[in-house]
């Protein structure tokens, strides 16, 4: 059975309504980056990245799966499939994909502010007052600007005996989820999902479509493909 990487962007999030960077104007709901999404700004106003997360956190858990994701959990019936997302919600779970790699966090995780090895599950608002076990403030379980990502490694792992790779609705801008793409063998097939493609790096054929839309399409052509062999 081939391997199949798949690497989502917030365009496919996009697709069940929730906002991107991108196409806010560099605003997440009229926020600056700098604002709250950098481990100065918890330093600073820490009540105010904890209500930006908490917001974000409804917004997602009220977000259905669209078509794209559901289709993405079609592909495993006829490929080893790996979703490496720079998505922080849980959509690609809750529309039953099995093996999901998430780079830039979790919304529905906390960690300890002293210790990162200290993670929770966590569904309601973080506030000030909630801490781990030893009283220490619990944060977004989120990888920040200038935090360093700690999946990368395996992320690269994962890429480098794909037999097909899937970019979706990301603009291959923010780094280092942005360079994976080179690190997936030269004869690999790389297909790109995104309805305002940028330049990938490598030979991609491009899908100029919505997740939704350019998704559900590209996995019937890939399991028409398996299903004839």
């Amino acid at each position: 059975m081939k391997k199949c990487v798949v690497l989502t962007g917030a365009g496919i999030s996009a697709d069940s309504g929730l906002n991107t960077f991108r196409d806010a104007g560099g605003l997440w709901e009229g926020h600056k980056v700098t604002d709250v999404c950098t481990p100065e700004a918890f330093a600073r106003n820490p009540q105010l990245v904890l209500d930006f997360y908490n917001m974000r956190r409804r917004q997602a858990n009220e977000a259905q799966p669209n078509a794209a994701h559901q289709a993405l959990v079609r592909l495993e019936a006829h490929y080893r499939v790996q979703i490496i997302t720079q998505n922080v919600d849980n959509l690609h779970e809750r529309a039953g994909s099995r093996r999901v790699l998430h780079l830039h966090g979790e919304l529905n995780k906390v960690r300890s502010c002293a210790d990162g090895r200290e993670i929770l599950d966590w569904t309601g608002d973080l506030n000030l007052n909630h801490t781990d076990g030893k009283g220490r403030q619990l944060r977004p379980h989120i990888v920040w600007f200038g935090e360093e990502v700690p999946l990368f490694a395996q992320a690269v792992e994962e890429m480098r005996d794909a037999d097909i790779v899937m970019v979706v609705g990301t603009s291959l801008q923010v780094y280092p989820a942005a360079s994976l793409l080179h690190f997936a063998p030269p004869q690999a097939e790389c297909f790109l999902v995104d309805p305002k493609p940028q330049q990938a790096g490598r030979a991609v054929e491009i899908i100029a479509q919505k997740a939704k839309d350019g998704v559900p399409a590209l996995v019937n052509e890939l399991i028409r493909r398996a299903s004839a062999t």
